[in-house]
């Protein structure tokens, strides 16, 4: 299992790169262990400038620089930290909505992952990330047909050959869904 893991984030290191933004996704990689997971607590987010850990705000990060701390905080398995962040970012991002039902979905509250996910799609019908995500969350609950409708999206949409698309499709072939 460790093995399909490390392959899977091996994969999207080297396939979603050149699609991450435009699908939804982060940078191409996972993301590395900042001092904001090793150090911070409660949903803060390590400050360079001030060399500690402060709670996030508007006005003292980015939009993006957000992004990348929940991903970071997802990553890591620290769900309620990262959402406490997404709690203050734009609530219409696609990537934003994207990762509330990642985290709902991890948190195996898949119906209301499922809001967020569709929601995502609306904002974004090209976010083939929250395609994926959700598809993976059919698979969980044993609606192949619904996750195999978002694979052939994820491909009518140009993704095939991305960690999104060839994620959604072992899942569906093996039953095991994947973390990124």
């Amino acid at each position: 299992m460790r093995l399909v893991l490390v392959s899977a984030i091996a994969l999207h290191a080297f396939v979603l790169a050149p699609v991450a933004y435009a699908a939804g996704g982060g940078g191409g990689s996972a993301p590395m262990p900042t001092n904001t997971t090793k150090k911070c607590l409660f949903g803060r987010v390590f400050d360079e400038e001030a060399g500690r850990c402060v709670k996030p705000n508007k006005t003292n990060f980015t939009q993006d620089e957000l992004y990348d701390a929940v991903r970071e905080l997802a990553y890591d398995g620290q769900l309620e930290n990262a959402q406490i962040i997404l709690r203050i970012m734009d609530q219409n991002d696609d990537r934003v909505l994207t990762y509330w039902g990642f985290t709902y979905r991890k948190m195996g509250e898949l119906e209301l992952a499922n809001i967020f996910y569709n929601n995502a799609i609306e904002a974004n019908p090209d976010n083939i990330l929250a395609r994926s995500y959700m598809g993976q969350g059919f698979v969980t609950e044993g609606k192949t047909d619904l996750a195999i409708e978002q694979w052939r999206e994820i491909k009518a949409r140009g993704g095939e050959g991305t960690w999104a698309e060839a994620s959604l499709r072992e899942a569906i072939r093996t039953g095991l869904t994947y973390n990124y």
